[in-house]
């Protein structure tokens, strides 16, 4: 995916019931669903339904000068250009959001993802078995927004620990959020909880890692 990622860190494998509520969410937020697997989400969720306004100015999305575009229908001269229709666009922001890990997929990306992290799981207090990836299809200002709101409603239905890579000097930004577990790798890394995904996405400095 082109825009940030969070990593959601499970300390056991989700129930079914779990599992059933994850998806449950996932069908409630999203205005495109696609489950590619058990767990695994294709989705579309507006900033609008994660509680957020897309502060997009209102002639975003206003046809370019007809007289540019000869004698045919910005419409039609823009959908040969682009490939799409701007002036029909919906805000709705696409995601990837899929569980992996041992027998439910996505094997080989969890051992990658989580190896050699002594301290991570120092300060996690476990090893994970399973984790959650939130990833935004987009890069804007919104999709980090969106991206930390996702993955904090992810976690108010199946638990977990919150795992984001830092920005150079954000480190001292997050270390008195509320809801921070702990600073890890060498000030690369936070660990924290949905409250401080919510708190962390209300401070200035707030911007994930692509």
């Amino acid at each position: 995916m082109s825009g940030p990622t969070l990593v959601i860190e499970l300390a056991d494998p989700l129930s079914p019931s779990e599992l059933r509520e994850f998806r449950a969410l996932m069908v409630a937020l999203s205005s495109h669903f696609d489950e590619k697997r058990s767990g695994f989400f294709d989705v579309n969720v507006s900033a609008e339904r994660l509680g957020v306004e897309d502060g997009r100015e209102e002639d975003w999305r206003k046809p370019f000068p007809l007289p540019l575009l000869d004698n045919v229908s910005a419409d039609e001269e823009l959908t040969a250009l682009v490939g799409f229709n701007p002036q029909r666009e919906d805000w709705r922001r696409p995601f990837l959001v899929y569980l992996m890990g041992p027998g439910v997929g996505d094997e080989s990306l969890f051992e990658a993802e989580h190896a050699d992290e002594p301290e991570v799981e120092a300060v996690l207090g476990f090893r994970p078995t399973h984790a959650v990836n939130v990833s935004a299809g987009c890069n804007r200002e919104i999709d980090h927004v969106a991206t930390a709101l996702l993955a904090a409603a992810v976690m108010d239905v199946i638990g977990g620990v919150a795992k984001a890579e830092l920005l150079d000097g954000q480190a001292s930004v997050v270390a008195g959020l509320p809801g921070v577990l702990g600073i890890a790798d060498g000030d690369w890394m936070v660990l924290g909880t949905a409250e401080f995904l919510r708190a962390w996405v209300g401070h200035p400095a707030f911007r994930l890692v692509k």
